[in-house]
């Protein structure tokens, strides 16, 4: 069979659906300023896809760092990859204090999380190394792991029994072939918004021999008293050997980062061939990085209003029935049971006729007859786009209910 005759055959679980939800329910077109309200199809609505977390995007002192940059160096430099000709003292810099504020040594500058910490995975493990995972990892874990060479095991999404029963066949297997165990999860799982069990995953180390892991992308800036992330939450963040944060989140920006033990972060920066063989983040990037996370670190009022909003989002949508899961972090995930097709009407309903831009959630990402509508509150959101919000959700949960989604296409597309 020809190679591109068999992949028209199978388009996959999204593709097979690409001629009718391009362009709305896939690749929509969010235009404006960057902000809790912009235009979708030529029409103002309140905005909850976007992990602006902070308000960041648009903040004045960033717009401004970001011009300044980019007018001073240009998106070119440096040229090269960082161990060749790309290196600057402006992103050592950034290392330096990316790690004093996460509490670790060091840390090493990626160009981009998903590829960042699927290179170091990669580059951590070998055949022999046995990686113990959780079920509901993110993407770019699980890719990550399909480019190790030796044994994985997986348990059950935070389920700690499970957790112990994986370590304990890795160690066995370890102990045959002389390798080590890496623990790999999230501080923050993006999509049901619930922690990781750090705090039990680290009392393990007690009676296992492994090093831990954690993707704290939606927890760094959002999560513990300073903002540190979701291992100063659960006061275990020295326990953590090798954090790793994106800047796509809270910092509202391009890149990632790696945080560990001095000689950790040198055998990631001589070995991780992401970055050996990549072109060095431009400076335009590690200037307004610099400024990014110097906001967060001296606005606390941000994380505060971040929180006054999630608050008031999660304590209205429970006050009205609606099933928020176990979320304790700023995602406010919304289960609903339904189809698909009940899902495009919903989801058409709430863009059309209430003016509100959510990201709906079907199978299968979620088991078959569960729809999942996904919030992110920000900063910038107000108690009026709250408000609306959960008026739309009282009307449109009843509409489900009486089966009006069933019967009826609300909106053309």
């Amino acid at each position: 069979m020809d190679l591109f005759e068999k992949l028209l055959q199978n388009r996959g679980p999204i593709g097979q659906y690409s001629k009718i939800a391009h362009g709305y329910f896939s690749f929509p077109k969010l235009e404006g300023e960057i902000g809790n309200r912009m235009i979708f199809r030529g029409k103002e609505r309140i905005i909850w896809s976007l992990n602006n977390y902070l308000g960041l995007a648009n903040h004045p002192e960033v717009r401004k760092a970001d011009a300044d940059a980019s007018a001073r160096w240009g998106l070119a430099y440096p040229m090269g990859a960082r161990m060749m000709s790309g290196n600057s003292d402006l992103h050592e810099q950034l290392e330096k204090e990316l790690a004093r504020f996460v509490g670790k040594k060091d840390s090493i500058l990626l160009n981009y999380g998903y590829q960042g910490i699927m290179s170091a995975i990669d580059c951590l493990v070998d055949r022999r190394d046995i990686i113990v995972y959780d079920a509901e990892s993110h993407a770019c874990i699980i890719d990550g792991l399909r480019m190790h060479l030796g044994k994985r095991f997986v348990y059950a999404h935070n389920d700690i029994e499970s957790c112990e029963k994986q370590l304990q066949r890795a160690t066995d297997l370890a102990n045959e072939s002389g390798g080590a165990i890496m623990v790999i999860t999230e501080g923050v799982f993006g999509m049901g918004g619930d922690q990781g069990k750090l705090k039990e995953i680290v009392a393990l180390k007690k009676k296992y021999s492994f090093r831990l892991m954690v993707d704290d992308a939606h927890g760094f800036g959002t999560m513990g008293k300073t903002g540190a992330g979701t291992g100063e939450e659960q006061g275990v963040q020295d326990d953590i050997d090798l954090y790793f944060s994106t800047f796509a989140k809270s910092m509202a920006s391009i890149g990632a980062f790696m945080a560990g033990d001095e000689q950790v972060i040198e055998y990631l920066r001589y070995n991780s061939r992401s970055q050996i063989f990549a072109k060095a983040l431009p400076m335009p990037f590690v200037v307004g990085n610099l400024k990014r996370l110097e906001l967060l670190q001296t606005r606390p009022e941000l994380k505060a209003k971040l929180w006054e909003n999630v608050n008031a989002l999660q304590a209205g949508l429970k006050d009205r029935g609606f099933d928020i899961g176990n979320s304790n972090t700023p995602v406010t995930p919304v289960y609903f049971k339904g189809t698909p097709s009940e899902a495009a009407n919903m989801i058409m309903d709430i863009r059309e006729n209430y003016n509100i831009f959510l990201s709906i959630v079907v199978y299968p990402v979620v088991p078959k007859g569960v729809m999942l509508l996904r919030l992110t509150p920000t900063a910038v959101h107000t108690k009026q786009d709250i408000d609306e919000t959960l008026h739309c959700f009282s009307e449109v949960a009843e509409k489900l209910k009486a089966g009006v989604y069933q019967t009826q296409k609300l909106v053309g597309v």
